[in-house]
């Protein structure tokens, strides 16, 4: 009997948000290495056939196709949600199950399906509790700096909507750094977020706010989650704190969360983010699934690093979803920016 095959896909090259791609990808490796030390699945060897995607959604249509072709009991994993959707589309319609592991768009694939699951918050669930942390902390009229694309777009709208259910508003502005300072001024906004790339040009626009005196008062926000990763410290220095950001952890992990906090830290050399917690998350449903012999994503009774996981149905979402991982928003402490704080969950 041969071993339990799994593809990965996974942005490990520019223009992909690279740290992502490799906590995601070392979160699933533990979890590889934690079940081959327990003897595998029903003594079957795990292994993982992995695929950059480098953040381009044909690159990874072309990977599911490979993948598929190889035999691969689930595909699994991505950070972007533009091409986990190609990916999740593609395997959908080649019959090959697909769990996203970490990308938020609410249409994940061009019709609903059973094949498809996502661990991740649907992107109307998580940013709604971005805006509603917003409205707390007293910002109604709310800049957005913002490039094309369907998630920033899709982010925009859903600020716009809660905000404005609440007598608040939403600004858009050219994510341009050598323009941002005056726009914002003469928005009246009290905050702006980043709708934007990383690390351009998410970083010099941090850079144009801090350093313009018109601004002293007003948030940086990104509910993307780009402060998360060590490259926002790095090059940001001090700018880099204060910035507000959604992460998808519990407040306080449970000491099974603790337990492979602790082995990620250990396994990445580094600070694990919630999205290497996504990653064995990951690999532990595929094969619990595998082992339980469940015949699709419904059966799923798993508890991961954050939580008890099951997929549901969720109104407006098209494929199985776990409803919902822990939400918080987050950001560095300005005293020591190393240091997260917890500022709301939902």
């Amino acid at each position: 009997m041969g071993g339990l095959r799994i593809g990965v896909l996974a942005p490990l090259s520019r223009p992909g948000w690279v740290e992502a791609g490799r906590q995601l990808l070392g979160g699933m490796e533990l979890a590889v290495r934690e079940a081959e030390a327990a003897g595998g699945v029903d003594g079957r060897p795990v292994e993982l056939l992995v695929r950059d995607t480098a953040a381009d959604p044909q690159r990874a249509a072309a990977a599911v196709d490979e993948l598929a072709a190889l035999g691969v009991r689930a595909i699994a994993g991505e950070f972007h949600s533009v091409v986990a959707r190609a990916a999740a589309t593609r395997a959908d319609r080649l019959g090959v199950p697909f769990l996203c592991s970490s990308a938020v768009l609410d249409a994940l694939t061009d019709r609903p399906t059973e094949l498809v699951a996502r661990l991740a918050p649907a992107q109307s669930h998580g940013w709604r509790v971005y805006a509603e942390f917003l409205l707390a902390a007293g910002h109604r009229r709310v800049a957005v700096a913002t490039q094309r694309g369907a998630y920033w777009e899709s982010g925009a709208r859903i600020l716009h909507e809660r905000l404005a259910a609440d007598g608040g508003g939403v600004v858009e502005l050219d994510a341009d750094p050598g323009t941002v300072g005056d726009a914002l001024a003469a928005s009246g906004a009290s905050a702006v977020l980043l709708l934007t790339g990383f690390p351009d040009p998410a970083v010099p626009i941090v850079r144009a706010v801090r350093r313009d005196r018109r601004l002293a008062g007003v948030l940086i926000g990104a509910p993307a989650g780009q402060p998360e990763f060590a490259e926002w410290e790095r090059l940001l220095g001090a700018d880099a704190a204060g910035v507000p950001f959604l992460r998808y952890l519990p407040e306080r992990l449970d000491p099974l969360g603790a337990r492979v906090e602790a082995a990620l830290r250990e396994h990445l050399g580094a600070e694990p983010s919630f999205v290497a917690f996504e990653g064995w998350d990951t690999v532990t449903v595929l094969t619990a699934m595998a082992s339980s012999g469940a015949a699709d994503w419904s059966d799923v009774r798993v508890t991961g690093s954050r939580g008890p996981i099951r997929f549901e149905r969720v109104p407006g979402i098209g494929v199985r979803q776990w409803a919902w991982a822990p939400v918080q928003v987050a950001d560095r402490d300005p005293a020591a920016p190393g240091r997260w704080r917890v500022l709301h969950t939902g």
